[in-house]
């Protein structure tokens, strides 16, 4: 009999081929809009990845691999549906691919950075298979609510057949 082991990494949690991206790291964005990705996460995404619009007006970044798993998901969205071509626009029409530099650097488009209200300050933070990134006031405000709002989100998770 084997026995499957997860193992900590230096990118998260590992099990199987399931990569876990978590945590929280702040860093600032120089005048020429770039961000420096942690070790952490580049040990995930590798030398090149994608950043798009995310939801709650941050970006969302995954690793190519992830990506093409989306990409693939939205693919499968009917033409006909208004709704479908609007969040598939959303997704793919602010998307770019996106080089680490020596420094460890990334270069975020401005759109993006004028979408998410990106100045200086961010937050980068780990939420399984993708990173997102935020200003972090936005990042303040929104993890503000937490304490006050978790019982009742958790209660809404059970409904999707999530329990802890």
């Amino acid at each position: 009999m084997t026995l499957k082991w997860w193992k900590v990494e230096l990118n998260g949690r590992k099990w199987g081929a399931i990569v876990m991206l978590m945590g929280e790291y702040n860093h600032t964005i120089d005048a020429k809009g770039r961000l420096i990705v942690p070790a952490k996460f580049r040990e995930v995404l590798g030398d090149e990845f994608v950043v798009t619009k995310g939801l709650d007006n941050c970006l969302f970044v995954y690793p190519n691999d992830e990506w093409q798993k989306f990409e693939e998901k939205l693919q499968t969205l009917p033409l006909t549906n208004k709704n479908a071509r609007q969040f598939t626009r959303f997704f793919l029409a602010g998307a770019a691919s996106v080089e680490v530099d020596k420094q460890g650097r990334i270069l975020l488009p401005s759109v993006l950075r004028e979408f998410a209200g990106l100045e200086k300050d961010v937050v980068l933070v780990g939420v399984a298979s993708r990173i997102e990134i935020w200003s972090k006031d936005r990042w303040l405000q929104s993890i503000s609510t937490y304490d006050d709002d978790m019982d009742e989100v958790a209660a809404n998770m059970e409904s999707l057949g999530f329990s802890i």
